[in-house]
């Protein structure tokens, strides 16, 4: 991801979350240097992006999202695939995210590559109080 996807992120941002990430949140995860981001592109359009922040020796998986038109695609799969080989490529240990206890596609996502639920955000999301399922991911040398 660089500079000029940020208004197409936004759009999807917006599109997706209820608390969406503004374009000036998006601007300085560019410039944060422990953050890695990356644009899934369809005919020259911006129709998914996932990010991840690299602390240590561990990833820890900060957005995904797809537009809701260019859902059931593959394109989230594909995304985390690649977050996934970028991380392994790092020599890292583990990635972690958290995700919403209601969000059933996501959690059936990461469970296919092998993230596991090891613990429980109590109303993580600051908007609705939903929690949050903390899922980890061992990734082997």
């Amino acid at each position: 991801m660089d500079f000029k996807d940020i208004n197409g992120v936004v759009k999807i941002e917006s599109r997706s979350f209820s608390l969406p990430w503004s374009t000036a949140m998006f601007n300085e995860e560019l410039n944060n240097p422990i953050a890695f981001y990356i644009v899934a592109v369809i005919e020259q359009e911006i129709v998914g992006y996932a990010g991840m922040w690299l602390i240590i020796d561990e990833a820890h998986i900060t957005n995904i999202a797809v537009d809701p038109k260019h859902r059931r695609r593959n394109i989230a799969s594909t995304m985390v695939r690649l977050l996934i080989e970028k991380a392994r490529e790092m020599n890292l240990k583990a990635m972690t995210l958290e995700v919403r206890t209601g969000n059933f596609e996501a959690i059936e996502l990461y469970k296919r590559f092998g993230f596991k639920t090891e613990g429980l955000r109590k109303g993580y999301y600051r908007e609705d109080g939903e929690d949050a399922l903390i899922m980890w991911l061992l990734l082997e040398s």
